[in-house]
């Protein structure tokens, strides 16, 4: 019996990708002046940390990420710490399809635990020379595209666990990102970039959202207690508990109660 894998890849009509550069950045000076950029950049921090401005807004960055910046943006460091990184410009109609296929755009632009990548990017830049430079880049690039799939279904993945425990354990007031990232073993700024992205609100904005639903649920169930719905919908304060509250539904806990009594 043949044991032969044939996998076909789908049929692209874009134009062939177009590599321009691979370069290893340890130039303080050149990190810090703002150009604008005539292609994308597939950007892997191989040490230090700081942050990226782009357009004017702050991302930071650490070591072992992968980040990607686009054509027309204007990009610089402002603000960074023995920071080493290689970076692959690129561009073309595939350029565009890649992006578009793994949903990487301005929004969604950071990628975290990438350290894995830096021995094969920094081994494939030490060996090119002028005759194999265009296929080393080229290579490094689609093979980093390649993990980005597996990471967003282990991300998602991961945010379904968040979601499961939040919901059965919204009630413990200590309840936090930090505290699931430990019951997880995985790093608190992770989770909550990971979160954010796949779920599109902050970790703390749904955990309140979750208690908020059960408060008026408790009170909708005849509980009266402004204290004691508080404490067991996971809030230690109950002033902090009624301001969230009005916020959120429009009404103070004591007037909502009172408008339900009222029908």
């Amino acid at each position: 019996m043949s044991k032969n894998i044939c996998k076909f890849t789908p049929r692209s009509l874009a134009e062939p990708l177009s590599v321009s550069c691979f370069v290893l950045e340890t130039d303080q000076k050149v990190m810090e002046k703002q150009v604008v950029l005539k292609e994308h950049r597939a950007i892997l921090i191989l040490r230090g940390n700081g942050a990226f401005e782009i357009n004017n807004e702050t991302l930071s960055f650490d070591t072992g990420e992968l980040h990607f910046a686009f054509s027309g943006e204007s990009f610089s460091i402002k603000q960074h710490q023995n920071t080493e990184y290689i970076y692959i410009g690129f561009s073309g109609d595939r350029a565009d399809e890649l992006l578009n296929r793994f949903s990487i755009n301005a929004e969604r632009r950071c990628f975290e635990s990438f350290d894995g990548l830096i021995p094969f990017w920094s081994e494939s830049l030490a060996r090119a020379n002028e005759q194999t430079i265009d296929l080393a880049a080229e290579s490094m690039l689609l093979y980093t595209f390649s993990r980005l799939f597996p990471v967003s279904t282990q991300q998602n993945d991961l945010v379904a666990k968040i979601v499961a425990i939040t919901e059965d354990q919204f009630t413990d007031h200590e309840l936090s990102i930090s505290t699931v990232a430990k019951q997880l073993s995985y790093n608190p700024k992770y989770l909550s970039h990971a979160f954010k992205s796949k779920m599109g609100v902050s970790y703390s904005d749904y955990l309140t959202s979750i208690r908020i639903k059960y408060a008026i649920s408790l009170f909708n169930r005849g509980i009266d207690s402004v204290k004691n719905v508080a404490l067991l919908s996971g809030f230690s304060d109950p002033l902090y508990f009624s301001t969230v509250f009005k916020k959120q539904i429009g009404l103070s806990p004591v007037n909502y109660i009172k408008k339900g009594l009222q029908k």
